[in-house]
């Protein structure tokens, strides 16, 4: 009886020892640092009728936030997704983007579209009830009704 404790006693050593080994090696292989990742600065989003227009300033209006248009702002035109200029813009059309604060505090546009999509969707009535016989699969009637006794 002696023997068979003293055998479980050690097992149980010996296997808790192996885990723990186990357990120290994996750390020392893992890196505890993050993956190099791209520098991403967080942009923010806009979007909203361009309410004013300034070519000469290179800045345009959204709301009452005022956007600067820099050297490596994309501007494209939402209908064909045509690169076009500031001085194709209109007051009134829609705008949507991506903008990052400058240090000198204006809001530089990343990218800009300019205008609706072509063929796009109506909004409206998208979420409502299904018609009549488009179920879902496995929701169908029965073929044949049931008998009546």
């Amino acid at each position: 009886m002696k023997s068979t404790i003293l055998k479980l006693t050690t097992l149980t050593i010996l296997a808790t020892a192996i885990v723990g080994v186990t357990a120290i090696s994996r750390a020392a292989d893992s890196d505890t640092t993050a993956p190099a990742t791209k520098a991403k600065s967080s942009a923010d989003k806009f979007y909203g009728p361009v309410t004013a227009l300034d070519t000469n300033a290179m800045t345009f209006t959204v709301g009452d936030q005022t956007f600067s248009v820099t050297s490596k702002t994309e501007l494209t035109a939402a209908k064909d997704g045509t690169v076009i200029t500031l001085a194709a813009v209109t007051v009134g059309e829609p705008a949507r983007g991506t903008y990052v604060k400058g240090s000198d505090g204006k809001l530089n546009v990343d990218k800009v579209r300019f205008g609706k999509k072509a063929g796009g969707k109506t909004g409206g009535k998208g979420g409502g009830k299904k018609k009549a016989g488009a179920g879902a699969a496995g929701t169908a009637a029965p073929a044949t009704p049931p008998a009546n006794p």
